[in-house]
């Protein structure tokens, strides 16, 4: 006979989860702000829920059991669904309010603006997120519609097109390509790019492969936008950047216009489900005021 479900409080669920992220029972009391041995029972209660041990305590700290090494990522899964369930509830319970995600570096302020004038009774908010942010805060419902460059992941995604924009080469002040009016591919042999984690990311910001099926030469691998110009400046690589974002307040950088390549697309990405009046209604601004 099938055994019966557990019913399991996700309060003693979050405990286990700070213990065995902390080690430590003391440790984990602090950051929870309970006292220690309400923590401890807390703990024996879901291990008496579940049927099995979870942790071993020892003077030294506490230690995941087989049976709590298999059930922690489970218990993060587990307060993640809830905290998105809880999200989810709370946007559709509130129909008046959006928000609006933009990332590497450009602006929204003028469909934002549009949307409040035309919706003066929603509450319209902003928030920036970094290029690997885009996907995840849409599908976790932590922003309703989001301007970004592609690529980026676009599973359960809406995407629309706003506008392509060309590409340059930012190369040091003193480069033997800087002062140019524009450049080649050819003119990059040789000279390594900036890599990034991403592989779709990282191919098409480095052209890699390139047309005759050579790889691009390697260069030091970075996780922001401060690292990539720190690199270029510092003589370590250079880096194709879209041609508004070449515009770097530093003088010891340069952009040149590089011809004959795919230029990028500036794009509004949505939830492919959503439904909402606002979204859409931003979509109208963003295509009206971002698109000439």
């Amino acid at each position: 006979m099938p055994s019966a479900p557990a019913d399991l409080d996700l309060r003693l669920v979050r405990y286990f989860v700070v213990v065995a992220e902390h080690g430590n029972f003391h440790r984990a009391a602090d950051a929870l702000r309970v006292a220690q041995p309400s923590l401890s029972r807390q703990v024996q209660r879901l291990e008496q829920r579940l049927g099995v041990r979870l942790l071993d305590r020892t003077t030294q700290g506490s230690h995941l059991t087989e049976a709590g090494r298999a059930f922690l990522p489970e218990a993060r899964a587990l307060l993640h669904s809830a905290e998105l369930a809880a999200t989810k509830a709370r946007a559709a319970a509130v129909p008046g309010a959006v928000t609006i995600g933009y990332a590497g570096g450009l602006l929204v302020t003028a469909p934002v603006r549009e949307l409040r004038a035309r919706h003066p009774e929603a509450d319209v908010r902003t928030r920036h997120l970094d290029w690997a942010g885009v996907h995840p805060a849409l599908l976790e419902h932590r922003v309703d519609a989001v301007v970004a460059r592609e690529p980026f992941p676009t599973g359960g995604l809406s995407v629309t097109v706003l506008y392509e924009e060309p590409r340059v080469l930012l190369v040091p002040a003193s480069h033997r390509l800087a002062g140019k009016e524009s450049i080649t591919l050819d003119d990059l042999d040789g000279e390594p790019l900036v890599r990034y984690a991403d592989a779709a990311y990282d191919a098409f910001w480095r052209i890699d492969p390139r047309p005759d099926g050579r790889p691009a030469p390697d260069g030091p691998l970075v996780e922001t936008p401060q690292d990539k110009l720190e690199s270029v400046a510092g003589g370590r690589a250079l880096a194709l950047a879209p041609a508004a974002g070449g515009n770097v307040a530093r003088n010891d950088l340069t952009a040149v216009a590089v011809e004959g390549i795919e230029p990028c697309r500036v794009v509004v990405a949505t939830r492919a489900s959503e439904r909402s009046r606002l979204v859409t209604a931003f979509l109208e601004a963003a295509r009206s005021q971002l698109t000439a």
